[in-house]
């Protein structure tokens, strides 16, 4: 009868038919009292929510204190009914640490010393002096009891993480994946909440004993071993180690068949927005959307990639979908609160950003986005209190550093600016858009040296990776990686920095350096940089070095652009002015051989009073490309929401420049994009098209 039922029993669970399972379980336990029978019927009531039966069944059975399973469960129930400290007096408070293991070659150390206590014949004769590492009391513990013990890691975890003590929780979810290295669970959060930077996320995996990885031969347990940690390392941060990064991507596609899997799509995604590539990162993640529509891993960098495009009516019905089938998502919300932020409808935009953030309190793309719809509106400081709460919860990314930054740009606090720009510069190296923030900070310090370093650096990293090749018509384009894409082989050049290389032209304009400056300004004209105070700033250069008939061709262009830009014309006048003086003295031709950079452009003092009305009437390029930080990217982007997975319209795509019109101030932000032909009208949880639109 017993075999009959517990047959019945899993025939119906494997059916998830919960109640029948339930009911079976109930006459199992009834008959044997076997205590695996009450944790069986525990775990069903848990399957199904009701997680204080499930409790009850434990506590009634006394199974909790003697077996990890039943702890693990147990905690796991008061955890989902948000009693955190109950959860951590069953779990305890200390992790392990007898049950963690060494890193590789220690291990296979301490594995050696051990064999050879075994046998007796460790060195001098006696074990009493070799020191055993305590991580070889694993070997007497049962591996399904130590990976509870990771889980149970995991678990003191988000405990901690939920009461707000985020170091507490890094260090729990790292013992766990130092226990346990296939405790994924753990190794995620530690990812996705943004915990480690980037050199401390390297540094991790590095330590990590892959080689624990048990399997059924020894070749098998090597690349099994080799296979996770690829795995592990394409969740990594993509600000560091790209070759790393590259050739762990390569393995998978080629040796293993893994190129059109979802999480290696994603991770080549994050990379490529990461580079600003926004069009090549939208088509992965089309592909992987195409296959699993309502994959909530890979909706924020998508999300941050239409912001990016400007796709308003992919938004619009893409945000519609998922707040009709997935209201239960923060994702569906951050979809609603991306698109009214692309339609500048900035109110709307914070009210579902802050729901997406009531909903899950960790979720990075939200608490970034609300941020930013502060910033949008000027409202500085209530952006650098939301970017500062974003930079408590998410210690690993430098993107809330950067932003704090750029906010207290904006309000020319440049020694705070610094600071924060220092402390993002600590956690990562390696972000063109940071080391462009630098530069401008550099910039209005009059650190002119230092500027024209950090704009030459952001521009090399930006560079990086990218493979260039020009078409007949000469226009610049950058290969497209992957053969199935339907743009083909070439993609139209990456123009997110063209703002980084302006502000090195102007960097090197007020350093003296007017042929080189030139010579970015044009660079910057050839990408479609086709901006006033590009134009303006080149008739100012040929001005200064005496080439007036150049300066006006230049200034012409600029008012051909803009013909009502006051700062071109007014160079305009001057340079007329120029003109005319050189004739009355002595013809063109004669003044031109005569004049030099004094005579050209006034005096010394002219020159330097023209300098400051040129850089006060034009304002200086903030250049900030949109990042998304996704918690789990990132935030993109802001990933992001790195969003690194949600993205921001203060970074270099939509940035101002030194050589911009005038703004509401220097070096103020862009505005968000015209409203799109569709709008959304949200009355509590439903959206429909406004009758007036259609």
């Amino acid at each position: 009868m017993e075999k009959f039922l517990r047959e019945w029993r899993q025939d119906a669970l494997n059916k998830h038919q919960h109640d029948t399972a339930i009911f079976v379980g109930d006459k199992v336990l009834a008959l044997t009292e076997d205590p695996n029978d009450a944790f069986w019927l525990a775990q069903v009531h848990f399957t199904t929510g009701n997680y204080t039966r499930a409790l009850g069944f434990l506590n009634q059975h006394k199974l909790i204190a003697d077996q990890p399973a039943c702890k693990y469960l147990a905690g796991n129930c008061l955890i989902k009914q948000g009693k955190y400290d109950e959860a951590l007096n069953i779990l305890g408070l200390k992790d392990p640490d007898n049950l963690q293991i060494a890193p590789g070659n220690a291990r296979r150390k301490h594995l050696h010393i051990q064999k050879n206590l075994r046998n007796g014949t460790s060195r001098g004769g006696s074990a009493s002096h070799n020191r055993i590492d305590r991580s070889e009391e694993r070997d007497g513990v049962e591996t399904s009891t130590i990976r509870y013990e990771a889980g149970m890691c995991y678990l003191r975890g988000l405990c901690h993480a939920k009461m707000n003590a985020f170091d507490s929780a890094k260090e729990c979810y790292k013992n766990a994946v130092r226990i346990d290295v296939q405790c994924f669970e753990a190794f995620d959060q530690l990812m996705k909440n943004s915990l480690l930077s980037p050199t401390e996320e390297w540094e991790f995996i590095e330590s990590l004993d892959f080689d624990s990885i048990s399997n059924t031969s020894d070749s098998a347990t090597q690349e099994a071993a080799a296979f996770t940690k690829l795995l592990y390392t394409t969740r990594l941060s993509k600000y560091a180690h790209p070759t790393e990064f590259a050739a762990a991507t390569e393995e998978l596609s080629t040796h293993y068949n893994l190129s059109q899997n979802a999480d290696i799509l994603l991770s080549r995604a994050e990379l490529l927005f990461t580079q600003c590539r926004f069009r090549e990162s939208l088509y992965l993640t089309n592909k992987i959307l195409a296959r699993d529509k309502y994959n909530m891993s890979t909706l924020p960098l998508h999300l941050a990639n239409l912001h990016e495009l400007d796709e308003k009516n992919a938004l619009f019905l893409l945000s519609h979908d998922l707040a009709d089938n997935a209201p239960h998502e923060p994702t569906a919300w951050l979809a609603v609160g991306i698109y009214y932020l692309s339609t500048s409808r900035i109110a709307d935009a914070r009210r579902f950003f802050s729901k997406a953030s009531f909903m899950d309190p960790h979720f990075g793309p939200a608490w970034i986005g609300f941020a930013h719809t502060f910033a949008a509106e000027g409202e500085h400081d209530q952006a650098i209190s939301a970017y500062a709460t974003a930079a408590r919860l998410f210690q690993g990314t430098h993107l809330p550093q950067l932003f704090l930054g750029m906010q207290n740009l904006m309000l020319n606090n440049t020694v705070l600016a610094r600071e924060y720009l220092n402390t993002a510069f600590n956690l990562c190296k390696t972000d063109p858009l940071l080391l462009n923030e630098m530069g401008v900070c550099f910039y209005h310090s009059d650190d002119l040296p230092n500027a024209i370093k950090m704009f030459r650096h952001a521009l090399h990293l930006a560079s990086y990776n990218i493979e260039y090749a020009t078409a007949r018509d000469g226009t610049t384009y950058v290969r497209n990686p992957d053969p199935e894409s339907p743009y083909g082989d070439l993609m139209k050049h990456n123009t997110a920095f063209t703002s980084t290389r302006a502000n090195l032209g102007h960097a090197l304009r007020r350093a003296g350096h007017f042929e080189e400056a030139l010579e970015h300004f044009s660079e910057v004209i050839r990408l479609g940089g086709r901006d006033t105070g590009i134009f303006a700033a080149k008739g100012l250069c040929y001005l200064e070095m005496g080439q007036t008939w150049d300066a006006i061709g230049a200034l012409h262009q600029a008012l051909s652009v803009n013909a009502q830009d006051t700062v071109a014309t007014e160079l305009l006048n001057r340079a007329l002015e120029l003109i005319g003086e050189e004739g009355l003295s002595g013809g063109i031709t004669g003044a031109g051989a005569e004049s030099g950079a004094g005579s050209s452009f006034a005096t010394a003092q002219t020159r330097e009073l023209e300098e400051e009305e040129f850089d006060r009437r034009i304002g200086l390029r903030r250049g900030a490309g949109r990042k998304s930080v996704r918690a789990g990217r990132k935030a993109r982007a802001l990933e992001p929401l790195d969003p690194r997975d949600f993205d921001t319209p203060e970074r270099s795509g939509m940035s101002r420049g030194i050589g911009d019109e005038e703004m509401e101030g220097e070096g103020a932000m862009s505005s968000p994009p015209e409203a799109s032909a569709y709008d959304m009208d949200l009355e509590g949880d439903s959206m429909a098209v406004d009758s007036d639109d259609e």
